[in-house]
């Protein structure tokens, strides 16, 4: 049997890649980080992490504890419910970015209902910043959004790699400014391509402004130009661009749950453990 708190810690390295930031989420000290690695290690009887001085990446049998591991804390948690009875009751304020919208994100929260049906929620769905300035307006509870790498506060749910998307088989041509489809400023992956390019003192054209998610996907679709997805939230419409197309990387984004300090704690707490055992709900 493996411990739920030693899973929790797995996980919270898994998603990080880091013990310094895993010790963070947690709130516990990084040597307790690294016991309680090694205490899994030994239960599993297996490597889990290889790591250095500055990197820290899954093995194959990491990976694979995983799924396990999500799957392991979600029964835990399923049945704690059963046994001790649903008492929750309240209201809950959600908020999700419209592409976590598209993923199985849906799915947790319709559980989540069926479990508690006393909990009266409450789903907005808008883009990160607009999020941002409602839960810290009081007007949230729990949003669970995009934020640029290295701002802190929340619990990182995982950190992706922006990428650059298109429909099937799409070329570009570089001796022309690059054509995009971004969301309306502000916007983190706009801002993310904007930079990028300038950067590489590539020229471009913002060929359509969008308000949601599925405006980017039909306008990319149509062959209006690129979109930035985060890898994991690349709809099933389109496709990554290889790095061949010569287009610059675009960085990391993390995907992070924040809580209003002033929400019923107890309804707050059971949908964030819910995610975060889930692990991240990409397709």
């Amino acid at each position: 049997m493996y411990p739920p708190e030693l899973l929790r810690t797995f996980l919270a390295v898994s998603q990080s890649l880091s013990f310094t930031r895993a010790a963070e989420l947690l709130e516990i000290r990084q040597p307790t980080v690294s016991q309680h690695i090694r205490k899994l290690e030994e239960l599993v009887g297996r490597t889990l992490f290889v790591r250095d001085t500055r990197t820290v990446r899954l093995t194959a049998d990491g990976d694979a504890l995983t799924g396990f591991a999500r799957t392991i804390l979600a029964a835990q948690e399923q049945a704690v419910d059963y046994f001790t009875g649903s008492g929750l009751t309240g209201r809950l304020r959600v908020g999700v970015t419209d592409d976590l919208a598209l993923t199985p994100l849906p799915k947790i929260l319709r559980q989540f209902r069926q479990a508690y049906p006393r909990v009266d929620l409450d789903l907005t769905v808008a883009q990160s910043p607009s999020l941002h300035r409602r839960i810290e307006s009081g007007h949230l509870d729990v949003v669970f959004v995009k934020r640029g790498v290295g701002e802190r506060g929340g619990q990182l749910v995982r950190r992706d790699r922006l990428v650059w998307a298109g429909p099937e088989g799409a070329r570009l041509d570089l001796e022309h400014p690059v054509p995009l489809v971004v969301y309306r400023a502000p916007s983190l992956t706009r801002s993310a391509a904007i930079t990028a390019l300038e950067g590489a003192g590539m020229t471009y054209r913002i060929d359509c402004t969008v308000r949601g998610v599925n405006g980017v996907i039909a306008a990319v679709r149509a062959g209006l130009g690129i979109g930035i997805f985060a890898r994991s939230l690349i709809p099933e419409e389109l496709v990554e661009l290889p790095t061949k197309t010569g287009l610059p990387t675009l960085g990391e984004i993390d995907l992070v749950l924040l809580t209003n300090p002033h929400a019923e704690s107890a309804p707050a707490a059971t949908l964030v453990t819910a995610i975060l055992a889930s692990g991240h709900p990409s397709h």
